[in-house]
Protein backbone atom coordinates (compact mmCIF):
# COMPACT_ATOMS: atom_id res chain seq x y z
CA UNK A 1 0.00 0.00 0.00
CA UNK A 2 1.42 3.84 -1.25
CA UNK A 3 0.45 6.25 1.14
CA UNK A 4 2.66 9.73 0.71
CA UNK A 5 2.78 9.97 4.10
CA UNK A 6 2.78 7.24 6.85
CA UNK A 7 2.69 7.64 11.14
CA UNK A 8 3.69 4.56 13.16
CA UNK A 9 1.53 5.32 16.19
CA UNK A 10 -2.04 6.14 17.29
CA UNK A 11 -1.40 7.67 20.37
CA UNK A 12 -1.22 11.24 21.82
CA UNK A 13 1.41 12.25 19.65
CA UNK A 14 0.41 10.26 16.35
CA UNK A 15 -3.11 11.08 16.00
CA UNK A 16 -1.89 15.04 16.37
CA UNK A 17 0.92 14.73 13.61
CA UNK A 18 -2.49 13.21 11.64
CA UNK A 19 -4.05 16.14 11.90
CA UNK A 20 -1.02 18.11 11.31
CA UNK A 21 -0.50 16.82 8.14
CA UNK A 22 -3.81 16.78 6.53
CA UNK A 23 -4.29 20.78 7.62
CA UNK A 24 -1.16 21.24 6.07
CA UNK A 25 -2.08 19.73 2.84
CA UNK A 26 -2.96 21.91 0.01
CA UNK A 27 -6.82 22.03 -0.94
CA UNK A 28 -7.79 19.33 -3.57
CA UNK A 29 -4.74 17.63 -2.92
CA UNK A 30 -4.84 13.93 -3.08
CA UNK A 31 -1.96 13.02 -1.11
CA UNK A 32 -2.58 10.15 1.85
CA UNK A 33 -2.32 10.14 5.28
CA UNK A 34 -2.25 7.26 7.23
CA UNK A 35 -1.67 5.28 10.37
CA UNK A 36 -0.48 2.39 11.92
CA UNK A 37 -1.35 1.62 15.09
CA UNK A 38 -0.38 -1.81 16.52
CA UNK A 39 -3.25 -1.91 19.41
CA UNK A 40 -6.96 -3.18 18.78
CA UNK A 41 -7.87 0.71 19.72
CA UNK A 42 -5.80 3.53 18.99
CA UNK A 43 -4.73 6.14 22.21
CA UNK A 44 -5.40 3.88 25.05
CA UNK A 45 -2.90 5.54 26.90
CA UNK A 46 -4.96 8.86 26.66
CA UNK A 47 -7.36 6.98 28.72
CA UNK A 48 -5.24 6.67 31.74
CA UNK A 49 -3.74 10.36 31.94
CA UNK A 50 -5.18 12.58 34.87
CA UNK A 51 -6.27 9.61 36.73
CA UNK A 52 -8.68 8.94 33.95
CA UNK A 53 -10.10 12.78 33.61
CA UNK A 54 -7.33 13.86 31.17
CA UNK A 55 -5.53 16.35 32.24
CA UNK A 56 -4.80 17.23 28.17
CA UNK A 57 -2.72 21.05 28.71
CA UNK A 58 -1.68 23.51 30.67
CA UNK A 59 -2.07 27.31 30.31
CA UNK A 60 0.78 28.69 31.56
CA UNK A 61 2.98 30.69 28.91
CA UNK A 62 6.10 29.71 27.84
CA UNK A 63 8.34 31.09 30.46
CA UNK A 64 6.03 29.32 33.39
CA UNK A 65 5.95 26.15 30.69
CA UNK A 66 9.31 25.75 30.08
CA UNK A 67 10.65 25.54 33.49
CA UNK A 68 8.31 22.26 33.83
CA UNK A 69 10.58 20.64 31.02
CA UNK A 70 13.19 18.89 32.67
CA UNK A 71 15.35 18.13 29.50
CA UNK A 72 15.85 20.52 26.79
CA UNK A 73 13.18 22.93 26.61
CA UNK A 74 14.58 25.23 23.73
CA UNK A 75 14.06 22.45 21.26
CA UNK A 76 10.39 22.22 22.55
CA UNK A 77 9.54 25.68 22.02
CA UNK A 78 9.08 25.89 18.15
CA UNK A 79 6.95 23.31 18.18
CA UNK A 80 4.97 25.10 21.29
CA UNK A 81 4.27 28.41 19.53
CA UNK A 82 3.64 26.77 16.54
CA UNK A 83 0.65 24.74 18.54
CA UNK A 84 0.08 26.19 21.32
CA UNK A 85 -1.43 25.30 24.62
CA UNK A 86 -4.77 27.33 23.48
CA UNK A 87 -4.34 25.60 20.35
CA UNK A 88 -5.74 22.44 21.70
CA UNK A 89 -8.09 24.33 23.82
CA UNK A 90 -9.56 25.47 20.44
CA UNK A 91 -8.91 21.59 18.59
CA UNK A 92 -11.35 20.58 21.27
CA UNK A 93 -13.54 23.02 21.18
CA UNK A 94 -13.88 23.46 17.95
CA UNK A 95 -14.61 20.05 17.14
CA UNK A 96 -17.72 19.73 19.84
CA UNK A 97 -15.81 18.98 23.09
CA UNK A 98 -16.09 21.15 26.27
CA UNK A 99 -13.10 22.25 28.26
CA UNK A 100 -12.48 23.64 31.54
CA UNK A 101 -9.73 25.08 33.27
CA UNK A 102 -9.46 24.44 36.87
CA UNK A 103 -6.47 25.23 39.47
CA UNK A 104 -2.94 25.52 38.36
CA UNK A 105 -3.83 26.30 34.52
CA UNK A 106 -4.61 22.28 34.02
CA UNK A 107 -7.08 21.86 31.72
CA UNK A 108 -9.26 18.89 31.58
CA UNK A 109 -12.46 18.04 29.32
CA UNK A 110 -15.47 19.61 31.48
CA UNK A 111 -17.01 15.96 31.15
CA UNK A 112 -13.70 14.95 33.53
CA UNK A 113 -13.56 11.82 31.12
CA UNK A 114 -10.51 10.83 29.02
CA UNK A 115 -12.04 8.78 26.92
CA UNK A 116 -14.32 12.21 25.70
CA UNK A 117 -10.39 13.40 24.52
CA UNK A 118 -9.55 10.58 22.89
CA UNK A 119 -12.90 10.23 21.42
CA UNK A 120 -12.80 13.68 19.89
CA UNK A 121 -9.34 13.59 18.13
CA UNK A 122 -9.94 9.89 16.84
CA UNK A 123 -13.25 11.61 15.61
CA UNK A 124 -11.92 14.56 13.93
CA UNK A 125 -8.75 13.49 12.12
CA UNK A 126 -10.72 10.25 10.26
CA UNK A 127 -13.50 13.06 9.39
CA UNK A 128 -10.23 14.79 7.59
CA UNK A 129 -9.98 11.90 5.79
CA UNK A 130 -6.69 9.92 7.72
CA UNK A 131 -6.59 6.13 7.16
CA UNK A 132 -6.81 4.69 10.57
CA UNK A 133 -5.18 1.20 10.72
CA UNK A 134 -5.24 -0.80 13.97
CA UNK A 135 -3.52 -4.06 14.84
CA UNK A 136 -0.84 -3.08 12.21
CA UNK A 137 2.10 -4.22 14.35
CA UNK A 138 5.32 -3.08 12.51
CA UNK A 139 7.78 -5.53 12.02
CA UNK A 140 10.47 -4.35 10.14
CA UNK A 141 11.42 -0.49 8.21
CA UNK A 142 13.96 -0.29 5.25
CA UNK A 143 15.58 2.91 3.88
CA UNK A 144 13.27 4.70 1.58
CA UNK A 145 10.69 3.87 4.03
CA UNK A 146 9.05 0.31 3.24
CA UNK A 147 7.13 -0.80 6.03
CA UNK A 148 6.37 -4.61 6.66
CA UNK A 149 3.81 -5.45 9.56
CA UNK A 150 3.11 -8.36 11.34
CA UNK A 151 0.42 -9.38 9.16
CA UNK A 152 2.45 -9.37 5.90
CA UNK A 153 1.11 -6.21 4.71
CA UNK A 154 3.92 -4.28 3.20
CA UNK A 155 3.15 -0.18 2.94
CA UNK A 156 5.45 2.40 1.15
CA UNK A 157 5.98 6.28 1.75
CA UNK A 158 7.36 9.41 0.76
CA UNK A 159 7.59 10.98 4.68
CA UNK A 160 7.51 8.73 7.65
CA UNK A 161 6.44 10.35 11.33
CA UNK A 162 7.60 7.63 14.51
CA UNK A 163 5.54 8.43 17.16
CA UNK A 164 5.60 5.09 19.27
CA UNK A 165 5.59 6.41 22.50
CA UNK A 166 7.85 5.29 25.41
CA UNK A 167 8.09 2.32 27.50
CA UNK A 168 5.83 3.46 30.25
CA UNK A 169 2.40 1.27 30.02
CA UNK A 170 3.41 -1.51 28.21
CA UNK A 171 0.08 -2.51 28.36
CA UNK A 172 -1.01 0.03 25.96
CA UNK A 173 1.37 -1.10 23.48
CA UNK A 174 4.45 1.28 24.65
CA UNK A 175 7.02 -1.04 24.27
CA UNK A 176 10.05 1.02 22.90
CA UNK A 177 9.82 -0.11 18.92
CA UNK A 178 10.49 3.26 18.06
CA UNK A 179 13.93 3.31 19.63
CA UNK A 180 15.27 -0.20 17.74
CA UNK A 181 14.01 1.94 14.44
CA UNK A 182 16.07 4.86 15.10
CA UNK A 183 18.87 3.51 16.32
CA UNK A 184 18.72 1.62 12.28
CA UNK A 185 18.85 4.92 10.58
CA UNK A 186 21.74 5.78 13.14
CA UNK A 187 20.17 7.86 15.95
CA UNK A 188 21.45 7.36 19.65
CA UNK A 189 19.39 6.84 21.91
CA UNK A 190 19.89 8.19 25.60
CA UNK A 191 19.50 5.85 28.56
CA UNK A 192 15.78 5.73 29.68
CA UNK A 193 14.26 5.35 32.70
CA UNK A 194 10.79 5.46 34.46
CA UNK A 195 9.61 9.00 35.25
CA UNK A 196 6.84 10.64 37.42
CA UNK A 197 6.24 7.22 39.22
CA UNK A 198 5.53 5.89 42.63
CA UNK A 199 8.33 5.81 45.27
CA UNK A 200 8.81 2.84 47.80
CA UNK A 201 9.62 3.59 51.14
CA UNK A 202 11.66 0.80 53.41
CA UNK A 203 9.06 -1.35 54.94
CA UNK A 204 6.72 -0.49 52.50
CA UNK A 205 6.29 -3.67 50.35
CA UNK A 206 7.09 -7.45 51.46
CA UNK A 207 10.79 -7.22 49.97
CA UNK A 208 12.83 -10.18 51.92
CA UNK A 209 16.20 -9.34 50.72
CA UNK A 210 17.41 -5.88 48.93
CA UNK A 211 19.29 -7.71 46.57
CA UNK A 212 15.98 -8.85 45.00
CA UNK A 213 15.60 -4.99 43.69
CA UNK A 214 17.17 -5.13 40.58
CA UNK A 215 18.43 -0.88 40.38
CA UNK A 216 15.70 0.12 42.83
CA UNK A 217 12.91 -1.39 40.71
CA UNK A 218 9.77 -2.70 42.47
CA UNK A 219 7.20 -4.34 40.67
CA UNK A 220 3.95 -2.30 41.64
CA UNK A 221 2.21 -6.08 42.21
CA UNK A 222 4.71 -6.92 45.15
CA UNK A 223 2.20 -7.30 48.40
CA UNK A 224 2.46 -4.32 50.80
CA UNK A 225 3.45 -4.88 54.61
CA UNK A 226 0.90 -4.53 57.17
CA UNK A 227 2.24 -0.44 57.55
CA UNK A 228 2.12 -0.21 54.27
CA UNK A 229 -1.43 -1.30 54.07
CA UNK A 230 -1.78 1.14 56.92
CA UNK A 231 -0.77 4.09 54.79
CA UNK A 232 -2.77 2.88 51.42
CA UNK A 233 -5.25 5.37 50.75
CA UNK A 234 -3.99 8.49 52.92
CA UNK A 235 -3.88 11.97 51.02
CA UNK A 236 -2.11 14.61 52.27
CA UNK A 237 -2.60 17.94 51.23
CA UNK A 238 0.01 21.31 51.55
CA UNK A 239 2.76 19.35 53.19
CA UNK A 240 6.58 20.09 52.91
CA UNK A 241 8.40 17.71 51.34
CA UNK A 242 12.60 17.58 51.64
CA UNK A 243 14.40 14.88 49.77
CA UNK A 244 17.94 14.60 50.60
CA UNK A 245 19.98 12.45 48.25
CA UNK A 246 23.21 10.60 48.99
CA UNK A 247 23.23 12.25 52.29
CA UNK A 248 24.10 15.64 51.14
CA UNK A 249 22.39 17.51 48.89
CA UNK A 250 18.08 17.99 49.41
CA UNK A 251 15.38 19.93 47.82
CA UNK A 252 12.32 20.69 49.13
CA UNK A 253 8.56 20.92 47.75
CA UNK A 254 5.20 21.99 48.87
CA UNK A 255 1.73 20.51 47.68
CA UNK A 256 -0.12 17.40 48.14
CA UNK A 257 1.20 13.65 48.50
CA UNK A 258 -1.33 10.47 48.26
CA UNK A 259 0.10 6.95 50.08
CA UNK A 260 -1.09 4.12 46.87
CA UNK A 261 -1.13 0.30 46.47
CA UNK A 262 2.66 1.65 44.81
CA UNK A 263 4.39 4.05 47.03
CA UNK A 264 4.43 7.62 47.66
CA UNK A 265 2.68 9.60 44.79
CA UNK A 266 0.69 12.64 44.12
CA UNK A 267 2.25 15.62 42.73
CA UNK A 268 5.05 16.50 44.97
CA UNK A 269 5.98 13.13 44.55
CA UNK A 270 5.92 12.60 41.04
CA UNK A 271 7.72 16.03 41.26
CA UNK A 272 10.97 14.50 42.92
CA UNK A 273 11.00 11.21 41.17
CA UNK A 274 12.88 11.82 38.51
CA UNK A 275 15.91 12.26 40.62
CA UNK A 276 15.07 9.90 43.17
CA UNK A 277 14.76 7.25 39.90
CA UNK A 278 18.37 8.22 38.87
CA UNK A 279 19.62 8.20 42.11
CA UNK A 280 18.43 4.93 42.98
CA UNK A 281 19.49 3.64 39.87
CA UNK A 282 22.91 4.21 40.41
CA UNK A 283 23.29 3.22 43.61
CA UNK A 284 22.93 5.99 45.50
CA UNK A 285 20.42 6.75 48.67
CA UNK A 286 17.81 8.64 48.94
CA UNK A 287 15.71 9.55 51.84
CA UNK A 288 12.62 11.89 52.38
CA UNK A 289 11.23 13.73 55.58
CA UNK A 290 7.75 15.01 55.91
CA UNK A 291 6.17 17.95 57.29
CA UNK A 292 2.83 17.55 58.05
CA UNK A 293 2.67 21.46 59.60
CA UNK A 294 4.90 23.61 57.48
CA UNK A 295 3.21 26.75 58.37
CA UNK A 296 3.59 26.31 62.09
CA UNK A 297 7.44 26.64 63.59
CA UNK A 298 8.61 23.56 65.99
CA UNK A 299 8.50 25.52 69.25
CA UNK A 300 4.89 26.74 68.48
CA UNK A 301 3.36 23.22 67.33
CA UNK A 302 5.28 21.61 70.85
CA UNK A 303 3.24 23.63 72.73
CA UNK A 304 0.05 23.41 70.67
CA UNK A 305 0.76 19.53 70.91
CA UNK A 306 1.09 19.90 74.92
CA UNK A 307 -1.89 22.25 75.61
CA UNK A 308 -4.56 20.18 73.04
CA UNK A 309 -3.18 16.83 75.19
CA UNK A 310 -3.85 18.85 78.21
CA UNK A 311 -7.37 19.64 76.90
CA UNK A 312 -8.05 15.99 76.08
CA UNK A 313 -6.96 14.52 79.69
CA UNK A 314 -9.40 18.01 81.59
CA UNK A 315 -12.51 16.75 79.40
CA UNK A 316 -15.66 15.67 81.51
CA UNK A 317 -15.95 12.51 78.65
CA UNK A 318 -11.79 11.39 79.86
CA UNK A 319 -12.83 11.43 83.76
CA UNK A 320 -15.82 9.54 83.58
CA UNK A 321 -13.58 6.89 81.92
CA UNK A 322 -11.98 4.15 83.89
CA UNK A 323 -9.51 5.95 86.09
CA UNK A 324 -8.30 7.92 82.99
CA UNK A 325 -5.98 4.90 82.45
CA UNK A 326 -5.87 1.75 80.60
CA UNK A 327 -7.36 1.66 77.10
CA UNK A 328 -8.23 5.14 77.54
CA UNK A 329 -4.82 6.32 77.34
CA UNK A 330 -4.68 4.66 73.61
CA UNK A 331 -7.82 6.33 73.25
CA UNK A 332 -6.69 9.81 74.14
CA UNK A 333 -3.74 9.52 71.95
CA UNK A 334 -5.69 8.66 68.94
CA UNK A 335 -8.07 11.32 69.20
CA UNK A 336 -5.05 14.07 69.82
CA UNK A 337 -3.96 12.49 66.42
CA UNK A 338 -8.08 13.73 65.51
CA UNK A 339 -6.85 17.13 66.36
CA UNK A 340 -3.69 17.38 64.45
CA UNK A 341 -4.12 15.30 60.65
CA UNK A 342 -6.87 13.57 58.87
CA UNK A 343 -8.52 10.77 60.54
CA UNK A 344 -7.44 8.46 57.36
CA UNK A 345 -3.69 9.00 58.13
CA UNK A 346 -3.89 7.77 61.73
CA UNK A 347 -3.93 4.44 61.44
CA UNK A 348 -0.38 4.83 58.99
CA UNK A 349 0.92 7.53 61.11
CA UNK A 350 0.70 5.22 64.25
CA UNK A 351 2.32 2.21 62.53
CA UNK A 352 5.14 4.09 61.27
CA UNK A 353 6.25 6.21 64.31
CA UNK A 354 5.16 3.23 67.35
CA UNK A 355 8.07 4.86 69.68
CA UNK A 356 5.40 7.48 70.25
CA UNK A 357 2.82 6.11 72.15
CA UNK A 358 5.36 3.95 74.84
CA UNK A 359 3.26 0.82 76.62
CA UNK A 360 3.96 -0.65 80.47
CA UNK A 361 2.31 -3.35 82.26
CA UNK A 362 2.13 -3.12 85.78
CA UNK A 363 1.25 -5.70 88.30
CA UNK A 364 -0.05 -5.10 92.04
CA UNK A 365 0.45 -7.09 94.90
CA UNK A 366 -2.28 -9.70 95.35
CA UNK A 367 -4.40 -9.30 98.74
CA UNK A 368 -5.22 -12.62 100.61
CA UNK A 369 -6.45 -14.98 97.79
CA UNK A 370 -7.72 -12.47 95.55
CA UNK A 371 -4.97 -11.92 92.62
CA UNK A 372 -5.17 -8.51 90.82
CA UNK A 373 -4.30 -9.32 86.92
CA UNK A 374 -1.64 -7.20 85.45
CA UNK A 375 -2.72 -3.23 83.96
CA UNK A 376 -1.53 -1.91 80.94
CA UNK A 377 -0.36 1.86 80.93
CA UNK A 378 0.23 4.39 78.15
CA UNK A 379 2.52 7.19 78.03
CA UNK A 380 2.84 9.49 75.10
CA UNK A 381 5.75 11.27 74.12
CA UNK A 382 4.46 14.91 73.05
CA UNK A 383 7.76 16.00 72.29
CA UNK A 384 8.79 12.97 70.08
CA UNK A 385 5.20 13.72 68.55
CA UNK A 386 5.81 17.56 67.55
CA UNK A 387 9.07 16.85 66.26
CA UNK A 388 7.49 13.90 63.60
CA UNK A 389 5.04 15.96 62.87
CA UNK A 390 7.43 17.85 61.23
CA UNK A 391 10.20 15.57 60.13
CA UNK A 392 8.67 12.22 59.46
CA UNK A 393 10.99 10.27 58.09
CA UNK A 394 11.09 7.63 55.32
CA UNK A 395 13.74 5.95 53.50
CA UNK A 396 13.44 5.12 50.18
CA UNK A 397 14.36 1.48 48.59
CA UNK A 398 12.64 1.53 45.17
CA UNK A 399 10.38 2.36 42.61
CA UNK A 400 7.72 1.35 40.86
CA UNK A 401 8.81 0.60 36.92
CA UNK A 402 7.34 0.88 33.33
CA UNK A 403 4.73 -0.91 34.42
CA UNK A 404 2.26 2.19 36.00
CA UNK A 405 5.19 5.08 35.51
CA UNK A 406 3.53 7.97 33.54
CA UNK A 407 6.16 9.03 31.33
CA UNK A 408 9.31 7.20 30.26
CA UNK A 409 12.85 9.89 30.59
CA UNK A 410 15.44 9.42 27.84
CA UNK A 411 14.35 8.62 24.33
CA UNK A 412 15.68 9.64 21.01
CA UNK A 413 18.76 12.53 21.51
CA UNK A 414 16.94 15.61 20.14
CA UNK A 415 20.51 16.71 19.07
CA UNK A 416 19.83 14.99 16.06
CA UNK A 417 16.13 16.16 15.47
CA UNK A 418 15.38 19.28 13.76
CA UNK A 419 13.43 21.63 16.03
CA UNK A 420 11.74 23.33 13.77
CA UNK A 421 10.22 20.68 11.80
CA UNK A 422 10.96 17.22 13.84
CA UNK A 423 12.48 16.23 11.16
CA UNK A 424 15.68 13.70 11.74
CA UNK A 425 19.02 15.45 10.65
CA UNK A 426 20.90 12.19 10.15
CA UNK A 427 17.66 10.96 7.74
CA UNK A 428 15.73 13.28 5.16
CA UNK A 429 11.86 12.10 5.42
CA UNK A 430 12.08 10.67 9.32
CA UNK A 431 10.45 12.83 11.62
CA UNK A 432 9.68 11.87 15.34
CA UNK A 433 7.27 13.02 17.76
CA UNK A 434 6.36 12.99 21.63
CA UNK A 435 7.55 10.47 24.14
CA UNK A 436 9.59 8.21 21.89
CA UNK A 437 12.02 11.46 22.40
CA UNK A 438 14.49 12.49 24.99
CA UNK A 439 11.47 15.31 26.17
CA UNK A 440 9.78 14.71 29.24
CA UNK A 441 8.34 17.08 31.57
CA UNK A 442 6.75 17.42 35.08
CA UNK A 443 2.96 16.30 36.14
CA UNK A 444 0.14 18.84 35.34
CA UNK A 445 -0.14 18.49 31.26
CA UNK A 446 3.18 19.32 30.40
CA UNK A 447 3.97 16.03 29.09
CA UNK A 448 0.71 15.97 26.03
CA UNK A 449 1.21 19.23 24.84
CA UNK A 450 4.10 18.58 24.37
CA UNK A 451 3.14 15.39 22.63
CA UNK A 452 0.81 17.21 20.84
CA UNK A 453 3.09 20.08 19.99
CA UNK A 454 5.78 18.06 18.62
CA UNK A 455 3.21 15.83 16.87
CA UNK A 456 1.28 18.51 15.39
CA UNK A 457 4.94 20.54 13.67
CA UNK A 458 6.07 17.06 12.06
CA UNK A 459 2.91 15.88 10.58
CA UNK A 460 2.65 19.63 9.47
CA UNK A 461 6.37 19.72 8.20
CA UNK A 462 6.26 16.27 6.61
CA UNK A 463 3.38 17.81 4.60
CA UNK A 464 4.43 20.75 3.13
CA UNK A 465 8.10 18.91 2.19
CA UNK A 466 5.93 16.22 -0.16
CA UNK A 467 6.55 17.00 -3.65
Amino acid sequence: MKSEIIIIGGGAAGLMAAYGAVKALPAGSRARVTILEKMPRPGRKILFTGKGRCNFTNLKDWNDFSRHIRTNPNFVKPAFYNFTPADMIDFLESNGLETIVERGDRAFPYSHRASDVLDTMVETVLRHGVTLLTEREVEDIRPGFSIRCSSGETFECEKLIIATGGLSYPMTGSTGDGYRWAGFFGHVVTPCFPSLTALVPKGYKVIEKMDDILKGHVDRTTPMTGSGEALHGAKLKNVNLTVTYDGGASETEFGDIDFTDGGIEGPIGFQVSRKCVKTLMNGGRVSFSLDLKPGVPQEELSERVGSLWESIKNDPRTRQAKDGRGINGKEMYRILLGKLMPWELIPGFQAWNPDILKTSIKTSPSQGRFHRPPRRFYDVDLKLLAKTLKDWKFEIIGFVGYERCVITAGGISTDEVTAKTMESKIQSGLYFCGEVLDMDCDTGGYNLQCAFSTGYLAGQSAAKSIG
